[in-house]
């Protein structure tokens, strides 16, 4: 009997010891407002959540003692030991670290889980496990929607992104809130920031038309970089990496700490170099970034300076499909300087100021210089092509400028409660570029003619103003409510002849209103609801006025969401319905400098679904899929074929460049604290090149395909001469996959300006991408 009740005694104690009890918080900052999205951290499971609209969370824990770590950006993070023998509840009170005013800078710019906006974050330390080179783009490329690709296929020099099928003239970037687009263009060189992720503290994509931002309209997404926060420490690092290509990274980086507790320099030095996986498409690129900043409780004063000069290879002419199958890596380029050579800094000066508990401002002004060319040779070219400058049939050598310069003011402020959050601002840029070219070789140049003399020219001038107010204001407990209004305008203005010598003289002025709504609804502190509708409106671009397109395109665009989360599952669905009038579509082709050709399309859509999710298996296992299903069609599409006066209607076909299927995953296994294991996946589904549905050719069709990485991370500790050292390795296209991601289609017509007229004599060009290939990085803290 007594053996009985000692086991039923054992039994009970195991039951007791064994039972789950319930760890119930609240995340508030010094001025007792909630803190939504806040981190939780239980480490000794490695249990992980984030606080809801109201800063809770919640933990279902066994008896015993825990360490939670609080973190949120912008406060200082805080650890507590927690004591579990019943169910608890604790109040995490963070404290604002200096950090604080540097999310100021991207304030404006910016959405949190309380705004109807569709969006993805990437810290600091997830960009670190596979910053070993390769470009922002490159590095993106396994969030929702995204698509990403190179010239020279190895991911560095000249690369681009898409998200939900809009290329890079439709994605709006800042840089702390600094429109980082070309003005003119209205793309996105990431050639001119190589290495800038190492000094990036975080980004934000918002897909879709977001939040109202500065400078040109987001039509397709919006990419907002916050660079390096003051450090409160010295510090210093170097990194290098070494991989296939001859690919290899040398980096830099220092930082003074906190001198007298407000005053810290601190800088980078990077220098890139890849021979690509086409031949001859190397990329040499060099780069820094420098700032200095004063803080105190609350005033930050940054200035930051950045820039870079590269030199690449041409390989922005891809191959047709008979040089893919002869030698997927060959270059039809032979001229041995056929190479892309540019020079861009930037001059940011950022000073916020926080009021008091309620109120902060934020004043920036920015300046930025650039200015490069292009080399390239022409074999028996036509007199009249080079205003007459050389003799017809004379092979020449020509260098096509530009030159510009860049201004921008930016000026916002914000009232914050625990019921509102309202933002205010006004962006003011000035922008003036010369485009020119010379002559600085000819076989047979016209008598009187010297070299460099300049056989076209023109200048140009772009003022943009926007002003703008959002708020995001509780209604009810549960229901939370966004609105959003921007006025914007916008002149452009240039005169002089084009490097086709036409006339391009051009004095337009466009005025925009882009309002924009919403609501949230918390369902429970798991869930919550959200839908949005937003309107952008946006100018064409110098390529489109230079084919006859002079329309500015509206796109509607309706959001409707769910958000979900608990202990080890965060979830988002999103479905989206852009709506577009007179939407600048790739007619496919390429202009004679490797710019895509856009035309207006009439009517068009872009209809989708987006899912996201972060899920913990365990302590050592999670995974983060993604998928987006879509459609996406120009309505009621007509052509004029071969020159016949009836056109031809083609019904509803699919937008060029937009696949209807993106699915990517990242399973990561930790099998210490120190060690991460990493496989990325990617599978693009097919997509057409043009906007005919392959009704006039079959040579419009990119294939599908499916590629993997492999991602290593290992951390050293030392007690030595280093802090840290960190091993870095990855493997790209694990499984050897050979696909192309990206090319081009054209119909030999001069006709840009009408889309739908085309002949039977058609061709495409492919860019080919890298093979299985590698990278290898150590990175060393002082």
């Amino acid at each position: 009997m007594k053996k009985i009740t000692f086991f039923l005694f054992l039994f009970a104690s195991a039951l007791v010891n064994a039972q789950s009890f319930t760890l119930k918080g609240k995340v508030v900052d010094t001025n007792n407002a909630y803190l939504p999205g806040a981190t939780i951290l239980v480490k000794e499971t490695k249990q992980g959540t984030s606080s809801d609209f109201e800063g809770n969370f919640r933990f279902n824990l066994e008896k015993g003692t825990y360490t939670v770590q609080v973190s949120f950006i912008g406060y200082k993070t805080v650890s507590e030991k927690v004591s579990i023998t019943e169910n608890s509840q604790i109040k995490f009170l963070l404290v604002p670290d200096s950090t604080v005013l540097e999310e100021v800078l991207v304030a404006a710019v910016r959405v949190s889980t309380a705004v109807p906006v569709s969006f993805s974050n990437l810290s600091k330390k997830e960009i670190a496990t596979r910053n070993l080179g390769q470009d922002i783009p490159i590095l993106l490329n396994y969030l929702p929607s995204v698509v990403s690709s190179s010239d020279a296929g190895a991911g560095v020099g000249y690369s681009y992104m898409s998200v939900r099928g809009s290329n890079g003239e439709r994605i709006n970037v800042t840089v702390n809130g600094i429109p980082y687009n070309d003005p003119e263009s209205h793309g996105t060189f990431w050639v001119n920031l190589s290495d800038f992720a190492s000094s990036t503290e975080n980004l934000q994509l918002q897909r879709g038309v977001g939040t109202s931002t500065n400078g040109s309209g987001a039509f397709g997404a919006s990419l907002n970089i916050l660079t390096d926060a003051a450090s409160n420490d010295a510090f210093a690092e170097i990194s290098n990496s070494f991989g296939s290509f001859n690919t290899r990274k040398h980096t830099v980086k220092f930082s003074t700490g906190k001198i007298n507790k407000h005053i810290e320099i601190a800088g980078r030095l990077s220098n890139i170099y890849s021979d690509g996986y086409v031949d001859r498409a190397f990329a040499d690129l060099k780069s820094y970034y420098l700032q200095g900043s004063y803080t105190d409780e609350n005033t930050l004063i940054k200035a930051v300076t950045f820039g870079g000069k590269e030199k690449t290879y041409q390989a922005w002419n891809g191959l047709t499909a008979s040089e893919l199958e002869e030698d997927r890596r060959q270059n039809p380029y032979t001229y041995d300087n056929e190479t892309d050579n540019y020079e861009q800094n930037h001059y940011q000066l950022h000073w916020n100021e926080r009021l008091n508990a309620q109120w902060s401002t934020n004043l920036a002004l920015n300046y930025t210089k650039g200015a490069g060319y292009f080399e390239q040779f022409k074999e028996g070219e036509d007199a009249v092509d080079f205003n007459n400058l050389i003799a017809d049939g004379s092979d020449v050598i020509v260098r096509r400028w530009l030159d510009n310069d860049f201004y921008v003011v930016n000026l916002n402020a914000n009232y914050k409660t625990d019921n509102l959050n309202f933002i205010s601002g006004i962006s003011y840029s000035d922008y003036s570029g010369d485009h020119y070219g010379e002559v600085i070789w000819g076989s047979d140049l016209s008598e009187g003619v010297n070299i460099r003399d300049r056989y076209y020219f023109s200048d140009a001038k772009k003022t943009d103003l926007s002003v703008f107010a959002k708020a995001t204001f509780d209604i009810t407990e549960k229901l939370i409510g966004y609105l959003d209004v921007q006025g914007r305008f916008v002149n452009y203005q240039t005169q002089g002849i084009t490097n086709d010598i036409v006339p391009i003289n051009i004095d337009a002025n466009f005025k925009f209103f882009n309002p924009k709504f919403g609501f949230t609804y918390k369902i429970n502190e798991n869930s919550s609801l959200y839908t949005s509708f937003a309107v952008a409106n946006r100018e064409p671009n110098r390529n489109d006025f230079e084919n006859g397109v002079a329309t500015p395109e509206t796109l509607n665009d309706y959001e409707l969401g769910w958000r979900f989360k608990s202990d080890n599952v965060k979830l988002t669905i999103n479905s989206y319905f852009m709506d577009y009038k007179n939407q600048l579509v790739l007619t496919g082709a390429l202009n004679d400098v490797g710019a895509p050709i856009r035309a207006t399309s009439g009517s068009s859509y872009r209809l989708g679904t987006e899912i996201d999710a972060d899920i913990t298996i365990s302590d050592k296992f999670s995974i983060r899929p993604n998928a987006t299903f879509s459609a996406n069609k120009n309505r009621d599409f007509f052509i004029t074929k071969d020159g016949n006066a009836t056109p031809q209607s083609l019904g509803n076909t699919d937008l060029s460049f937009s696949p209807d299927v993106i699915v990517g995953n990242i399973f990561t296994y930790m099998p210490a604290k120190n060690v991460q294991l990493s496989l990325l996946s990617k599978y693009v589904g097919s997509q057409f090149m043009s906007n005919f549905s392959s009704e006039v050719s079959t040579n419009d069709v990119l294939d599908s395909y499916f590629t993997s990485d492999l991602n290593l991370v290992y951390t050293l500790k030392t007690n030595n001469i280093f802090k840290s050292v960190v091993f870095t390795a990855l493997v790209t296209n694990l499984f050897d996959a050979e696909y192309v991601d990206r090319g081009y289609y054209f119909t030999f017509d001069d006709d840009y300006s009408n889309p739908g007229t085309v002949t039977t004599v058609d061709g495409a060009g492919y860019y080919p991408q890298a093979t299985r290939n590698f990278l290898l990085g150590a990175t060393f803290r002082f």
